[in-house]
Formats: structure tokens, C-alpha cells, sequence
């Protein structure tokens, strides 16, 4: 009897996760594309000048915000 009880429930439960991912993957919109690629940029020439903790912030805000790239302050 529990078993009669226990197939469908799971049943119900298996189909829809099956189903979601089977769904294609979304392609992310132009302006969201444009954004992931300057946030790529923007670490890349955050790496590349050793930045790390506020200044590291600093430069991302002011990178992805489109105000170019600015010399990192030696105020460490």
C-alpha cells in the first residue's frame, strides 16, 4: 500500500525537475553582454595593477562606471 503511495509522489516530483533542465540556456542581452564584458576588462586591469581591498573597490566603481582607468592612490 505505501509503496502504491510512494511511486507516484515521487513520480510528481522527479517530472518537473526533469523538465527544467532540459530548458536552453538564455543568452544574455546585448546591454547585459556589454556589461559582462567590461566587468571582464575591468578585473583583468585590476589584476594586472596588484590592486586589492579598497583601492581594488575604488578602481572597479570607477571602471565599470566608464570613467577609464585610474592610477590606483598609494595611500597604503
Amino acid at each position: 500500500m505505501r509503496v502504491l503511495l510512494l511511486v507516484p509522489a515521487m513520480l510528481a516530483l522527479a517530472v518537473p525537475a526533469m523538465a527544467e533542465s532540459t530548458r536552453p540556456a538564455r543568452q544574455p542581452s546585448e546591454a547585459q553582454a556589454a556589461q559582462q564584458q567590461r566587468m571582464r576588462q575591468c578585473n583583468t586591469d585590476a589584476r594586472a595593477n596588484n590592486l586589492s581591498g579598497d583601492a581594488r573597490k575604488e578602481f572597479m566603481r570607477r571602471c565599470l562606471a566608464g570613467q577609464g582607468a585610474v592610477a590606483p592612490s598609494s595611500t597604503n
